[in-house]
């Protein structure tokens, strides 16, 4: 899956729009590397994303075409 789409559907950006710019911007980083938004996301990934000062980790546990809210917070655990 995209990682624009993953940060989506995850509800960690909530739009995906949103999460494209902040890749094509180079505030997401996935294992140490910028990341651009078509980056196919794997289970075991980390990304960080950089949004002003604010800096969050993110593992990547499931990845789900489709997910409700409640599930959605079982897709990634925050490091």
């Amino acid at each position: 899956m995209r990682l624009d789409k993953y940060l989506k559907v995850s509800r960690i950006i909530k739009r995906r729009t949103i999460a494209n710019e902040a890749c094509d911007s180079g505030k997401v980083e996935v294992n140490g590397k910028i990341a651009r938004a078509s980056y196919d996301v794997k289970v075991g990934d980390e990304i960080k994303i950089t949004l002003g000062t604010n800096e969050k980790k993110y593992r990547v546990l499931v990845v789900t075409e489709h997910a409700l809210k409640e599930d959605a917070l079982k897709m990634y655990e925050i490091v």
